[in-house]
């Protein structure tokens, strides 16, 4: 283990960069108005009302994706298995392709956890009521640190690891961004599908999901492990080996 951070200190010196703004502050503005816009114009239809049962039931069949536990075993495996690949392995590219696979996991399992548990504190602190409850308390009931799930709606945590998930996928294979995208907003909108959210709530999530597996990328890419940071200060996946992925 300090081997290893020994060897991260020293990537992080080597690269003096500077980090990049990515124009935060104007993505930031974009985002709290479509989530204002979104809480003041479609929540109230949507906790008033009720979807069509065949909405409801697709909606029921895809919801479990944004659960993080799969996700996160699955980037524990391929850590292990990349890292266990790397020591048993002999030739150098099929070592170098297990040492890739090995950090994939270590990125992913980076992003989905501590944007989860960001997210997690957020809506604990925030308190906002679901559409469960919207007959009661309208969309604009906050009660913070109430310890009841009912009561801690915003953001969302399967919209979080949505768009956590698949922001990373498409930074590391930017080929297939249009479908991951279209993905991730087909997923986090289950979360209205079933009840279980209101738009506002998904909006945040997903932006803020994929907010963090940007700002993680550039930290890797500040380590040179993954990503490469390009001259606009965008994070640019290495593909070592595009005719193995």
């Amino acid at each position: 283990m300090r081997e290893l951070l020994v060897s991260l200190d020293r990537r992080w010196r080597r690269n003096r960069r500077v980090m990049p703004s990515l124009r935060w502050r104007a993505w930031l503005f974009i985002t709290l108005n479509t989530v204002i816009l979104s809480m003041l114009v479609f929540d109230a239809p949507i906790g008033s009302g009720h979807l069509p049962e065949p909405i409801q039931h697709f909606g029921e069949m895809l919801t479990d994706f944004g659960n993080s536990a799969w996700l996160i075993l699955t980037s524990v495996l391929l850590f292990f298995h990349g890292g266990a690949g790397y020591k048993l392995l002999k030739s150098a590219r099929a070592k170098a392709q297990a040492l890739y696979v090995s950090w994939i996991g270590a990125y992913l399992f980076t992003t989905v956890v501590f944007s989860g548990l960001l997210a997690n504190l957020l809506k604990r602190m925030i308190g906002r009521a679901r559409p469960e409850h919207f007959q009661d308390l309208g969309v604009l009931s906050f009660t913070p640190f109430s310890g009841r799930a009912a009561l801690e709606s915003f953001p969302s945590g399967h919209s979080t690891t949505v768009g956590a998930f698949f922001a990373a996928a498409a930074l590391l294979f930017p080929r297939y961004r249009i479908p991951f995208i279209a993905a991730a907003i087909w997923l986090a909108m289950t979360r209205v599908m079933v009840g279980a959210h209101y738009p506002s709530d998904v909006i945040a999530g997903l932006a803020f999901g994929a907010w963090f597996s940007l700002l993680t990328a550039i930290v890797y890419a500040r380590y040179g492990l993954l990503f490469k940071l390009c001259p606009d200060g965008w994070p640019m996946s290495k593909r070592y080996f595009p005719d193995a992925l």
